[in-house]
């Protein structure tokens, strides 16, 4: 059994509202939702979020689709939500939703539906 801290429902919703608004608590997980504008967009974010999950050595449970990814997090050692959950999301989120910002030498994706990749805001 681990000893990590585990936070109540309402610690994790006050948290996922100051910290993580994209996210939410459902059944024993923080989720979040990821849509994509297709199959490619969708392999580029699960790649993403593998690579962050085995860096930081801590692995979410992942729902995907042709045009979505849900990414589900609870530590199973304490049996709940822990401050690895919230750091692993605040991670993924940083770099799944990066975008550069205006006026930087980076254009970003065009607007153009053959380039559509992530659905931000």
């Amino acid at each position: 059994m681990s000893n990590e801290k585990t936070y109540s429902d309402e610690e994790i919703r006050q948290r996922l509202a100051d910290e993580l608004p994209g996210w939410y608590l459902e059944d024993g997980w923080i989720r979040r939702k990821y849509k994509t504008g297709g199959w490619k967009a969708t392999l580029m974010v699960v790649n993403t979020v593998g690579h962050i999950a085995e860096a930081g050595w801590h692995h979410p449970d992942l729902a995907v689709s042709y045009a979505f990814v849900i990414v589900k997090l609870a530590t199973h050692s304490a049996k709940g939500i822990t401050d690895k959950d919230f750091a692993l999301a605040r991670e993924i989120e940083r770099v799944v939703m990066w975008q550069p910002e205006p006026g930087s030498a980076l254009e970003g994706t065009p607007d153009d539906q053959r380039f559509k990749y992530i659905k931000y805001g």
